[in-house]
């Protein structure tokens, strides 16, 4: 992921694969469903790390960082993930 947005929908699509709610998700998470609402749809312009980081930890993501060049090799990538 590059951007804000596309972290947006990656939420948005674990929450929606959950079956939860964007209003049980903010409450759990402690804001409000109109800011999880901006995020998921690409509408915010920044959304703080405490936000992200409780809204990952609601719907039972977290984040991994990679060095940029370091992605590895195009077996490793597909084995990661789960392709053949």
């Amino acid at each position: 992921m590059q951007t804000l947005a596309e972290l947006g929908e990656a939420v948005a699509t674990r929450r929606k694969a959950l079956g939860l709610k964007q209003a049980m998700v903010a409450e759990s998470a402690g804001i409000t469903p109109e800011s999880l609402s901006r995020f998921e749809r690409g509408r915010s312009a920044e959304f703080g790390s405490r936000k992200l980081l409780a809204v990952l930890a609601v719907i039972g993501m977290e984040l991994h960082f990679i060095e940029e060049g370091a992605s590895g090799s195009l077996d490793e990538l597909r084995k990661e993930r789960g392709g053949t």
